[in-house]
C-alpha cells in the first residue's frame, strides 16, 4: 500500500504543490521589514557588544593587570602585559582586543575582579582596513570614559542578577 501511495505522490507532484502553496501564503502576507538605520530592534539588556575599559570616579583606570581575563578568552583576542609601579600597584602598559577574533562571550567580564573590562551596548562600529579592529589600551579607556554612565547605569540595573 505505500509503494502505491508514494507513486501517486510522486506522480502528482505532492511535494511541488505544498511547496508552491507555502510560498504563495506568504507571497501575499504583510512584510515586517525593521528600516535599520532610522528603526531600531529592542536589544536584550544582556547584550554584548564593543568593549571598554573603566576608570574609578577619581580617574584612576581599574585594570590592576591580573590578567585573568587573558587567561579565560577562548579566542586567545587580549593581549595583557603589566609593570610594577613606584608605589608597588601593577597596572597595564598594553592592553589590547583584537576584535576580529573576539566571540564576545562575556568571559573577560566576568573574571574580571575590579569590573575593569565591560563589554558595552555598542553595536555601530568597523573597520575599513585589516588593523581598525584592533583595540587599544588608550582607545578602549576613550570608550569607556565616553559611555561611563551608560556602562554604569547598565552594571546597577543588572546588579541584582549577580
Amino acid at each position: 500500500m505505500g509503494a502505491v501511495r508514494e507513486f501517486f505522490d510522486s506522480l502528482l507532484l505532492r511535494e511541488l504543490v505544498k511547496g508552491l502553496a507555502l510560498t504563495g501564503r506568504y507571497a501575499f502576507a504583510r512584510k515586517i521589514t525593521i528600516q535599520y538605520p532610522e528603526e531600531k530592534t529592542p536589544m536584550s539588556p544582556r547584550f554584548r557588544g564593543l568593549h571598554a575599559l573603566r576608570r574609578y570616579p577619581n580617574g584612576e583606570e581599574r585594570c590592576i593587570a591580573c590578567k585573568l581575563c587573558e587567561a579565560v578568552c577562548p579566542a586567545l583576542a587580549i593581549t595583557i602585559e603589566s609593570d610594577q609601579r613606584e608605589d608597588g600597584t601593577r597596572r597595564t602598559t598594553r592592553y589590547d582586543i583584537d576584535l576580529t577574533k573576539c566571540i564576545f562571550c562575556g568571559l573577560c567580564e566576568e573574571s574580571c575582579p575590579v569590573d575593569s573590562i565591560v563589554e558595552t551596548h555598542i553595536l555601530e562600529y568597523h573597520g575599513e582596513q585589516r588593523g581598525d579592529l584592533n583595540y587599544t589600551k588608550p582607545m578602549l579607556l576613550a570608550i569607556g570614559d565616553r559611555y561611563e554612565k551608560e556602562i554604569a547605569a547598565a552594571r546597577a540595573a543588572d546588579a541584582q542578577y549577580r
